[in-house]
C-alpha cells in the first residue's frame, strides 16, 4: 500500500456559480517529486490555495497524514509542515541572503520578530542558515543584498527560506516561471536535489522540468482532474493532448 501523505477527496471550490475546482480526488505519495500541471486557467492555483488554506473549499475534504485539515488555518497547516515556497519567499529585499534564510530559521523557532536581540545572540543561527545556503549553491552569496541577485537566483533563495521551516511537504508554485534555460537547469537541479528526504507538489508549465524530475503528474483541466500517471503515460494520453492543443503541446512532445 503506498504511504499517502496529502490526501484530497472530492474537493470542489465554487465562485458565485463558477467551479475552479471541481471534484477533485488527489494522492500524493510521500518521498515523491508530484506535479500539478494544466492549460492556463485549469485551477492548478485555485487547488494550492485550497491545500494551504488561503481558500476554504465548497466541498470535499484534505488530509495531511491521516489527519483531517479541511478546516484548518493557514498557520496551523504550516506548523503540521506543510510550507508553500511563496509564502515565506525573500520578503526583505534589503537584507543579506544570510539575513532572510536566517529570518526563516527564526519563524521555525517562533522568534522572527526578535530583531531587538544582539546580533550575537542570533549568530547561533548562522551556522544552520550557511548549511542552507550551501545546500542550495548561495553560500558564496551569503553576504549579497537580495535585491542583487540575480533572478534564478532568488528563487535557489525562497527555496532556502522554504527548507528553513522544515518542511514535511514542499508546494513549489511555478519555480522555474519566467527563467532562462540556465536558471531552468540549475534550479530543477536544485529541486531534484533538496527533494531527498521530503515530498514536494509542485505547479510547473515546463514539461522538460517536469519529465526530468517527477514521480507523478496529475492534469487539471477546467478544475477536474482530466489524467494521472508518470510523465510517459500522461504525454500518451489522447485527451491530454488535446487539453494542450495550441498551448503547450510542442512542449509534451518535445521533452521526451
Amino acid at each position: 500500500m503506498a504511504d499517502v501523505i496529502l490526501e484530497t477527496s472530492h474537493l470542489t471550490k465554487e465562485f458565485k456559480g463558477f467551479t475552479a475546482v471541481n471534484d477533485v480526488n488527489l494522492r500524493v505519495e510521500r518521498g515523491h517529486i508530484h506535479a500539478l500541471i494544466g492549460p492556463n486557467g485549469a485551477g492548478k492555483t485555485t487547488c494550492f490555495n485550497l491545500l494551504t488554506k488561503f481558500l476554504e473549499p465548497s466541498s470535499g475534504t484534505i488530509h495531511f497524514n491521516g489527519r483531517d485539515i479541511t478546516t484548518a488555518r493557514p498557520a496551523q497547516i504550516a506548523r503540521q509542515g506543510i510550507i508553500r515556497s511563496f509564502q515565506i519567499s525573500a520578503v526583505f529585499p534589503h537584507l543579506s541572503v544570510l539575513q532572510n534564510v536566517r529570518i526563516g530559521l527564526q519563524r521555525g523557532l517562533g522568534t522572527s520578530f526578535h530583531f531587538w536581540k544582539s546580533e550575537t545572540s542570533q549568530s547561533r543561527l548562522n551556522e544552520r542558515a550557511m548549511g542552507l545556503l550551501e545546500e542550495v549553491d548561495l553560500a558564496k552569496f551569503a553576504d549579497t543584498v537580495t535585491v542583487d541577485l540575480p533572478y534564478g537566483r532568488k528563487r535557489a533563495l525562497e527555496i532556502a527560506t522554504t527548507l528553513a521551516m522544515e518542511p514535511e511537504l514542499m508546494l513549489l508554485d511555478e519555480p522555474t516561471q519566467g527563467m532562462g534555460h540556465e536558471d531552468v537547469s540549475r534550479v530543477t537541479d536544485l529541486i531534484k536535489k533538496v527533494s531527498a528526504g521530503r515530498t514536494i507538489l509542485m505547479v510547473e508549465h515546463n514539461m522538460s522540468v517536469v519529465s526530468g524530475i517527477c514521480n507523478k503528474i496529475s492534469v487539471l483541466q477546467r478544475g477536474a482532474l482530466l489524467a494521472e500517471g508518470s510523465y510517459e503515460e500522461v504525454s500518451r494520453n489522447a485527451q491530454v493532448m488535446e487539453a494542450y492543443m495550441g498551448t503547450a503541446s510542442g512542449a509534451l512532445e518535445g521533452a521526451h
